[in-house]
């Protein structure tokens, strides 16, 4: 194969369509845009949403919802992940290192979801409520 042979795949190329170019061409005179109206005009078309005048849809429905832009430092950690971990201490610079959170975390959290069987002490990390009360239960400790 040379580089002055290679042709585009048979079909995937087609002339582009000629319009305003007579009567015999089948798209003369108005060039398959019809007769008067803002469509048929150069450089006359409404902007993407307009409904000619009616509020658009985008303006009836409510405004809903709110993400915080803060969240990317947030992360969470379950109680089934801190016993697979297996340390006695944790804090965020390890949870880091094992990958269970992400480097851009600044706070991060303990929830109750799973069990957790050895004593674990967290510094510099948050818990729940319940999960507080499973990881003293465990004999480990909060800071």
């Amino acid at each position: 194969m040379e580089l002055n042979s290679i042709k585009p795949a048979e079909g995937s190329k087609h002339a582009a369509r000629r319009v305003g170019r007579g009567i015999g061409s089948g798209l003369g005179k108005t060039a398959g845009r019809g007769h008067k109206g803002q469509k048929s005009r150069s450089g006359g078309y409404h902007k993407v949403g307009f409904e000619g005048g009616q509020m658009p849809l985008q303006r009836r429905l409510p405004k809903r919802g709110f993400k915080s832009h803060l969240l990317k430092y947030n992360a969470e950690i379950t109680l089934t992940t801190l016993s697979l971990l297996d340390l006695a201490e944790v804090d965020v610079l390890t949870l880091k290192q094992a990958g269970l959170v992400s480097q851009m975390a600044k706070v991060v959290k303990v929830i109750k979801s799973g069990e957790l069987a050895k004593a674990v002490k967290l510094t510099g990390i948050g818990a729940t409520a319940g999960a507080k009360a499973a990881i003293e239960a465990a004999g480990g400790s909060v800071a």
